[in-house]
Formats: structure tokens, sequence, C-alpha cells
């Protein structure tokens, strides 16, 4: 088993930035891939940014290229996505994942083993 809980959401303006934070625990050695994923009212939830075991093969849709980034702190367990650039259509529930299954890339949803809990990101214009 793998627990994953977030924090770091909140509410911020047009342009700015949030970091969002996911401590990791239980089976760490287990994980193939992690992502955060976000779903938005009345939306489905979608990927917004992976990244593999090894840290250094990520993945971002359209959306997020150039301006979420992914990283991993492995001395603290803590998986982070740092959002610059913030519009209104930002706003949604943001969720950590996580994925045990061998060859997975954690870019969709179809392959995650572990969810968090989610936090919620408001961006206002």
């Amino acid at each position: 088993q793998v627990q994953l809980v977030e924090s770091g959401g909140g509410s911020e303006q047009t342009g700015g930035s949030l970091r969002l934070s996911c401590a990791i625990s239980g089976y760490i050695d287990t994980i193939q891939c992690m992502g955060w994923f976000r779903q938005g009212p009345g939306k489905e939830r979608e990927g917004v940014a992976s990244i593999m075991s090894d840290g250094r093969s990520t993945y971002y849709p359209n959306s997020a290229k150039g301006r979420f980034t992914i990283s991993q702190d492995y001395a603290k367990n803590t998986l982070y996505l740092q959002m610059d650039s913030l519009t209104p259509e930002d706003t949604a529930v943001y969720y950590c994942a996580a994925s045990v299954s061998y060859g997975a890339t954690c870019r969709n949803s179809g392959r995650i083993n572990f969810w968090g809990q989610g936090t919620q990101v408001t961006v206002s214009s």
C-alpha cells in the first residue's frame, strides 16, 4: 500500500503561483510513476503532470506545458507541483497519484493504483 496526502492548495489571482505538495508513505520502492491530476467543476479528471520513478522522465499535456513543473524530493518522500501563470481555467481539485503497475506512465488515470484525498485550487480573475 501507498499513502498520499496533498497540501498547498488555496486561492490565487490570475498570473499568480502556487506549489502543491504530496507526502508519500508506505511501500515507496514499489512506485513506478507518480502524477498530478485535476478535476474542475463539471469536468472529467485530467492529468497535468507525471514523473517516472527514475525522476528524470517527466510529461506535461499542452494545458500545463511551460507553466507547471513536477518534481520529487526523495529524501523527504515528497512530490511537488509548481504552478505558475495561473488562470481561472486552472481552478479544480488537484490530486496526487501513484502507480505500482509495471509499465505505467501516470499520464492518464487508467493504471493509477493510489490517490490522495485532493486539494482545492481556486484562481480568480
